[in-house]
């Protein structure tokens, strides 16, 4: 099977990477791949013992992957990793991650791979998203969240992708305030500053399985 994978990070947490991955994937189903989702590390679970990413990027498969491999790492506490890791007394193990993405590759054409927070956000003591992200070795879609300072969050997390030498794949801009001031300057800033397709842009309000407002890579033209 030629399976592709992509890791999809973003500048910041509580920004929409959930609910821009549930588009891609739902596109992905809408145009005939076996698509799925892996949550590589999540933290807050609810009543029931659940965390709602987690179940949200599972609802947006068209593949039903074992527990273990849609989620190698679940924390109580909704709070950095790596602090929900230490509360529980777990090392998080990016050998872990890697295997469980190998297996999900197995299942499915695409695999996307959700971090956790931002791009720099840690996992362990010495270990950040970054360092899983050069582990997996994929190309990375960035989630921008439209806001007042996402300039300044897009273009760092650019950097810190580009000095790893990873692959920026393209952006997607996710639309978080709705009465955003100069949002089409912002947009039009990012997409000359970013060396990378924007690979589309989210409404603010729209539904998770909404696919006219994204792209996968593939999909679009490289940037010149």
């Amino acid at each position: 099977m030629n399976t592709r994978t992509w890791f999809l990070t973003g500048t910041d947490t509580e920004i929409g990477k959930t609910h821009t991955a549930c588009q891609l994937l739902v596109r992905a189903c809408t145009s005939g791949w076996r698509a799925v989702g892996v949550k590589a590390v999540a933290a807050g679970v609810d009543e029931t013992g659940f965390n709602e990413d987690v179940v949200a990027l599972a609802e947006a498969s068209s593949v039903d992957l074992p527990a273990a491999v849609r989620n190698p790492y679940c924390f109580k506490a909704p709070i950095s990793p790596h602090l929900a890791a230490a509360q529980e007394g777990v090392k998080i193990d990016l050998g872990k991650i890697v295997s469980a993405v190998a297996k999900a590759r197995t299942y499915a054409d695409r695999v996307l791979v959700e971090g956790a927070g931002g791009f720099l956000a840690p996992l362990t003591p010495t270990h950040t998203m970054a360092d899983l992200a050069v582990a997996l070795r994929a190309p990375i879609i960035l989630v921008v969240g439209m806001r007042l300072g996402c300039l300044n969050h897009a273009l760092l997390t650019v950097e810190a992708i580009e000095r790893r030498q990873l692959t920026l794949s393209g952006w997607i801009a996710n639309c978080l305030d709705p009465a955003m001031a100069s949002l089409d300057g912002n947009l039009s800033t990012l997409r000359q500053a970013i060396p990378a397709p924007c690979l589309g842009v989210i409404p603010y309000g729209s539904r998770r399985d909404e696919i006219d407002w994204v792209r996968w890579p593939d999909e679009v033209a490289p940037k010149r």
